[in-house]
């Protein structure tokens, strides 16, 4: 089959948004399948990289700066461009990962072209509203999400949760899509002494470590005061942050002593995670949270929220912490860095958990999904909602 897959951030862009959507398109791929990305043009390109990977094409759209967002573009909308596009020869099916104006063109062009569509559910904008100081704009923001994928004909969602909760908020068709991690790729054993030491950190130094976008939604204040209660017991004690973003230079003021790593990559990036005792995950805007299998799979203890991939997939005292407020997020910080054998004990249930997990299984689920919907040829009545 012939499969587009629409994303307004992919690769070289780090985010859990662009980095699942590639996995949906190499996953494809690896089944055989004719793949196709459709995303805003990046800064720097000049046209010759044709798809980064092997056999996926890629048509680029325009794109713009993301207001707040330094290095990530939005998509400006494309209707025409995509319906000339396809017109010729359409995909069997469309994936949209994203709901602003290039994924809103898709949707339209789609539907013109008689195209089904199953949408992905990955952000939680709603909530953004809160976090960048618009908590009046909730409602609306969650309106605008509810009408953009009650067009598709299926909704993708991660977790049992996110379905039951969309089901109550009035959006139709939604669909589980579980998430796995690569474990090939992430594992304990690229533990790196010499980079510990980089950090600060002896083979005695318990180190908490923060891996994702350093932006007002991820709630890092939280992180950093369960790291001060920590520090208290624990004097030599070190902080390492993975990743970028808005709110990073504001961060490395307020706590020069904090390591900052930047963006990580790839075994970079799993050398990073396996080098650490304690993931502090301090999140509540996300749908899923693909960095808690990436710690579980590392071997690290995770400390986060009960939701998303926590809820599904993290047992409470026995691969980490689950909790429900910000006291106990601090609390449980405290008690899993004061426990050096059962937090490393931890550490290795959690990786024995994620074991199972393939992500070539979540290919061949997706695959069945939208081979689904072709063999069906979508619901009109869907899209005319």
């Amino acid at each position: 089959m012939r499969y587009a897959l629409v994303t307004e951030t992919y690769p070289p862009e780090v985010n859990g948004v662009a980095l699942t959507v590639q996995g949906l398109a190499l996953g494809l791929r690896a089944r055989g399948h004719a793949v196709e990305v459709v995303r805003p043009h990046q800064p720097g390109e000049t046209g010759d990289e044709a798809g980064r990977e092997p056999a996926i094409a890629t048509l680029r759209t325009r794109g713009a700066a993301l207001p707040r967002y330094p290095g990530l573009r939005l998509g400006l909308p494309a209707s025409g461009q995509l319906v000339r596009h396809w017109m010729p020869r359409p995909p069997d099916a469309v994936y949209i990962a994203t709901e602003g104006p290039l994924g809103w063109s898709a949707l339209r062009a789609a539907t013109r072209l008689g195209i089904p569509v199953a949408s992905g559910f990955h952000t939680r904008f709603d909530h953004y509203m809160r976090d960048y100081g618009m908590p009046w704009l909730e409602g609306a923001a969650l309106a605008w999400m509810r009408r953009f994928h009650n067009r598709a004909h299926a909704t993708l969602v991660p977790t049992e949760e996110l379905l039951l909760l969309l089901q109550a908020r009035g959006f139709q068709r939604v669909q589980r899509l579980p998430r796995a991690v690569d474990t090939a790729q992430l594992s304990p054993a690229l533990r790196d002494a010499g980079l510990r030491r980089s950090w600060g950190a002896g083979a005695a130094t318990l180190v908490a470590i923060h891996v994702g976008r350093i932006a007002p939604e991820k709630n890092l204040g939280l992180a950093v005061r369960a790291f001060r209660a920590l520090q208290t017991r624990r004097p030599d004690a070190r902080m390492v942050w993975v990743g970028d973003g808005p709110a990073r230079a504001a961060l490395e003021r307020a706590n020069p002593d904090f390591v900052f790593c930047g963006t990580r990559r790839g075994g970079d990036l799993a050398r990073h995670f396996a080098s650490a005792d304690l993931f502090l995950f301090p999140s509540r805007s996300e749908t899923f949270g693909n960095v808690t299998l990436e710690a579980m799979a590392s071997g690290v203890p995770t400390v986060a929220f009960d939701s998303g991939a926590a809820r599904e997939h993290l047992r409470d005292g026995i691969h980490g912490a689950r909790v429900d407020d910000e006291g106990g997020f601090i609390a449980a910080t405290l008690r899993l860095a004061g426990d050096d054998p059962a937090r490393r004990a931890m550490g290795r249930a959690a990786r024995e958990a994620v074991l199972r997990l393939r992500p070539e299984q979540v290919a061949a689920d997706f695959d069945a999904l939208l081979a689904a919907l072709v063999r069906r040829g979508g619901d009109d009545a869907a899209l005319a909602a």
